[in-house]
Formats: structure tokens, sequence, C-alpha cells
């Protein structure tokens, strides 16, 4: 009897699913993506909470210095459209308003000066009378103490730009300085701050001036170099007159660089020899 083959009892194989082609990805549209996030990040940053700000000239000598670069909180004046960069016209007036102490140092838009940052001291605020008298600052019609103390003795660089003849003078090395009488002011509510007086100068002596609803009085720690809330806007003078709050961008409160001038972009070495390392990390 012959045997009947037994049927195969395997079943066909199911047929792998066809692989899923993968599409592939737009880099340059995840990279425009990503500069977006990235642009709008720094925008928050610099507008509500810190931004970075360089000094340009020696009006506030001896805090600051050409070549000083530091931080401004945004916040403790309340945020206007000059917080933003460009003073982009999103805030209307200003919100969380506050009020800046006398001794601030603070960066703000410069009246009649198109735009440009300034930075100066807070030395009267609204309803003060302030008045220069033989180069001594009258507040309220008192006199803020006024002490001598050592001169400035600071190196002859590049970012040095001006030195008059009378304080140039050479070091215990023989390296020329600009040397010049310091003062030590101390306002009302405590604060100290060290100031330059060359001697009698037109703007030593001044009328009195009364601080209106809503603006602050500024001042220039170089007392004969800085065109501050003494003079007249443009195009009267030069000056600043009195600065709306609305105006203010931040309070300075710490240095985090500097640099004498000396350095080349090319010569990545002297980026080190230029620094002025005793002026990083300085508060205000």
């Amino acid at each position: 009897m012959e045997n009947t083959p037994a049927e195969s009892l395997d079943t066909p194989a199911t047929p792998a699913p066809a692989a899923v082609e993968e599409k592939p990805k737009n880099e340059w549209k995840e990279l425009g993506v990503f500069l977006v996030k990235l642009a709008l990040i720094v925008f928050i940053v610099r507008s509500f909470i810190f931004s970075p700000f360089s000094i340009p000239s020696e009006s506030m000598m001896p805090r600051l210095l050409v070549g000083d670069y530091l931080f401004i909180t945004k916040w403790n004046y309340g945020y206007s459209r000059h917080s933003l960069p460009w003073s982009v016209p999103l805030i209307p007036g200003r919100i969380f308003a506050g009020t800046p102490t006398r001794g601030d140092v603070v960066v703000f838009k410069a009246p009649g000066h198109d735009g440009e940052d300034w930075i100066k001291r807070v030395i009267g605020l609204p309803g003060d009378s302030i008045q220069m008298v033989n180069g001594q600052l009258m507040l309220n019609g008192k006199a803020i103490p006024k002490q001598r103390i050592g001169d400035l003795e600071l190196p002859i660089t590049p970012n040095v730009h001006e030195c008059p003849t009378l304080f140039q003078a050479v070091d215990a090395k023989g390296n020329p300085v600009c040397k010049m009488p310091q003062f030590r002011e101390t306002l009302p509510n405590g604060k100290s701050y060290n100031v330059l007086d060359q001697g009698l100068t037109p703007q030593d002596n001044t009328e009195v001036y009364h601080v209106p609803a809503g603006h602050v009085f500024l001042m220039g720690d170089n007392r004969d170099n800085s065109t501050d809330s003494r003079f007249s806007q443009p195009p009267e003078g030069q000056g600043i007159s009195y600065v709306p709050m609305e105006n203010i961008e931040g309070k300075a409160v710490l240095s985090f660089w500097s640099t004498d001038g000396s350095a080349a972009w090319l010569l990545p070495w002297t980026w080190f020899t230029a620094a002025r390392w005793s002026r990083m990390g300085e508060g205000f």
C-alpha cells in the first residue's frame, strides 16, 4: 500500500511590511526656528532683566573709565519703550514705575541726542533744587559734604582720551600717568562716591535748578568734563537738562570687563595684557 505524502502543514510566510520612508528633515528650517527662538530670548533678557553697556567717554571718571564694560539691571525703575532694544514703541508710558535713589548710576536715552545711550549719576529727584556754587554741590539749599582725598593716578593708555598738561606726571616706575584732584562726596542718604574737580570752571557756578515732577537731575562724576543736566538740550546747548524717568533704561550694578585700549584684535595675547583686572567685579 503506497504511502500518501502528507500535506505540508507550513503556512506561507507573511510578507514583511514595506519600510516607511522617512522624509528628509529641512535643516535650514530648523536652523531658522532656532535662531528665532534665540533672538526672542535675547530680546526678553535685554529688555526686562539685564543688559551690557560699554563706557565711551570720561564723564564718569573716576568710577568709570573708557573701556569699562558693565551690566545694568532693567527692573529697578519700571519699564517703558526705552527699556526695549531700539526703543520699540510696544510699552505705553511707564509700567511698574519706581523712583531712583540719589546716588544711583543709571543708563538712559539722552533727550535731544537722537536716541544715544548715556550714563550719569542721579543727584536730584522731583521737587529738589540743585545748584553749583564755586564747585560745591548744593542740594535743597544745603552743601553736600565734599572731602579732599588722594589724587587719582591713572596710567596714560590709548583709552585715556584727555589729560590736561597740568595733570600729566610719571609714577614711581617712570611710566606716564594722569594725576587729577579727587574728592569724596556724601549725599544725605549716606551714598558716597568720588568725583574729579580740576578747579573753577564755568559749570562750577550755576543757576538754581528745580527738578520737575516725573524727571531726575543727572550729573557726571568728572565734574569739569561732563555734559549733563547742568546744560540745556540741543539746539540751545549740548546737555540733557531734566531727564524724564521713562528715559531711564536701567541701573548700573557690576563692572565685568575693562581694557586700557592697547590690545590688537589679531594678537590674542594682548587681550590679556591690556585688561585692567583690578576693575572687574566692582559693584556700584
